[in-house]
């Protein structure tokens, strides 16, 4: 740990242009969705479009997609089906220059298959943010494997909660206690190092690394310990690499913001009773904040 770099200075804000259109902010995709988890592709939407972004899409069943578009109509759709390959097939199709992020793994459930989907889209070569079942179903192949360095330098950002970081990290014996304020840091680099991706360990002070540098995030509070909270940060950092943010950057800010809004919001109303839905419409004051220093 002697080696690492600690990060203390944010990022810079993407730059916002008058001349801009709406390509100008970057395309996200949201891979998602089940039966009985609807409305996490559609708040991790809503997200990355409070986060400044020109378009993003969810791509789900045809089932599950109509319904998500009806929670966040400003995004469009992707209908996906079959096999792995299928849905590897209907990415491209939906992003032929293949310049979209991906944010994989909100509300996607645990269905048979769905490993061999998500190996499938680490293997392409965009940007992906893996979340939530995405990570599950990641741990259920086996041992995971490091992204290919081959993948067009494509980067891969993961944001397990703790339990989810037990289960990536068994199979890896990294044995580092995830919950444990001494060991967190540590335990975050060793997950980076080992899948060449950054790592974002949730929880309080949340750490950012990507194996050679360390953040550990000083916003937020308990409001935000609620269902679709995490779904709402993989939007927002999909949202800021999408914008030309490098991973690791848009980790480390969208943490930060991320934090943020939740922290405003507190202000007004207190420690509970905070939807991700009211987040999301949070995100773009929040963001301000940054831009003015308030």
């Amino acid at each position: 740990m002697s080696d690492l770099t600690t990060v203390e200075k944010l990022p810079d804000l993407p730059s916002r242009p008058d001349d801009a259109h709406k390509g100008t902010f970057g395309t996200v995709i949201v891979v998602g969705g089940s039966a009985t988890m609807i409305g996490a592709p559609a708040l991790c939407a809503r997200a990355a479009l409070r986060s400044g972004s020109g378009l993003v899409k969810i791509a789900s069943a045809g089932d599950v997609l109509a319904h998500a578009l009806t929670i966040e109509p400003c995004a469009t759709g992707v209908i996906l089906s079959g096999e792995a390959e299928a849905w590897r097939h209907g990415i491209d199709a939906a992003d032929p220059d293949r310049k979209a992020v991906l944010a994989v793994g909100p509300g996607m459930g645990l269905a048979r298959g769905g490993g061999q989907k998500v190996l499938a889209l680490l293997h392409g070569n965009r940007p992906i943010v893996l979340d939530a079942d995405g990570l599950n179903l990641l741990a259920r192949t086996g041992r995971p494997r490091p992204r290919p360095r081959g993948s067009g330098g494509a980067e891969l950002v993961m944001t397990p909660h703790p339990g989810e970081f037990a289960r990536l990290a068994k199979p890896l014996d990294i044995t580092d206690c995830p919950t444990d304020p001494a060991s967190r840091p540590q335990a975050a680099v060793k997950l980076a190092l080992a899948l060449h991706s950054v790592v974002l360990l949730k929880g309080r002070h949340t750490v950012v690394t990507d194996g050679q540098r360390l953040y550990v995030n000083q916003t937020g509070n308990p409001a935000l310990a609620t269902a679709g909270s995490g779904d709402v940060l993989t939007g927002l950092i999909a949202s800021l690499i999408g914008q030309g943010l490098a991973a690791f950057d848009a980790a480390v800010l969208g943490t930060y913001v991320h934090g943020l809004a939740g922290d405003h919001w507190a202000k007004r109303h207190g420690r509970s009773g905070l939807r991700a839905a009211d987040l999301t419409d949070e995100l773009p004051a929040a963001f301000q904040r940054c831009r003015t220093g308030g």
